[in-house]
């Protein structure tokens, strides 16, 4: 088998003594989620720390129109007081790294999209943004891994599986 449960938003399950409710927040990628446990969530790549602001959109199927919706709907609709923690940390201005907000401070201080926001002002700037950011270095291999569920390639004729990595030129470039 592939996998050993497939999740569906607000479906709840358990891990030893912990209570897990999923919470689909799409726009990161298509697929992404939120676990909420008690009275903390795990964002990933939907929500980071205030001073940082969301996940970019430019994946395949990354929509910011939809990544609005996930942190307005979903996450800012928990208590203010629920803990954030997040995928990752950029740490701008050098500051030490951090993973732990909260949805009231979110709301309030998120750099990219607090509450007032518009969704066409969070879209706009996501676009800007997203368009002046190069791709992940392993990008192209986590695609193809990640489309497979964690599996690699079928292998070609030879036996072997390849992770490809696409090549352009333009007319400027020496071949």
């Amino acid at each position: 088998r592939q996998f050993d449960r497939l999740l569906a938003d607000g479906e709840r399950f358990q891990a030893g003594s912990l209570s897990f409710e999923v919470l689909a927040t799409p726009g990161h990628t298509p697929a992404c989620v939120s676990y909420r446990i008690g009275d903390a969530v795990f964002t990933g790549d939907a929500l980071f720390m205030h001073d940082y602001g969301t996940g970019r959109c430019d994946f395949p199927g990354g929509d910011p129109h939809a990544l609005y919706h996930s942190v307005h709907e979903r996450l800012y609709a928990l208590p203010d007081e629920t803990r954030v923690f997040v995928g990752h940390d950029y740490q701008p201005g050098g500051r030490p790294v951090a993973w732990e907000t909260t949805i009231g401070r979110s709301k309030r201080e998120n750099l990219q999209l607090r509450l007032e926001h518009t969704e066409a002002e969070f879209v706009r700037m996501r676009r800007a943004r997203d368009a002046t950011l190069l791709p992940p270095r392993l990008l192209h291999p986590s695609v193809q891994v990640n489309i497979r569920g964690g599996r690699l390639p079928d292998p070609e004729a030879n036996g072997v599986s390849y992770l490809k990595i696409p090549i352009r030129f333009t007319s400027n470039d020496e071949r």
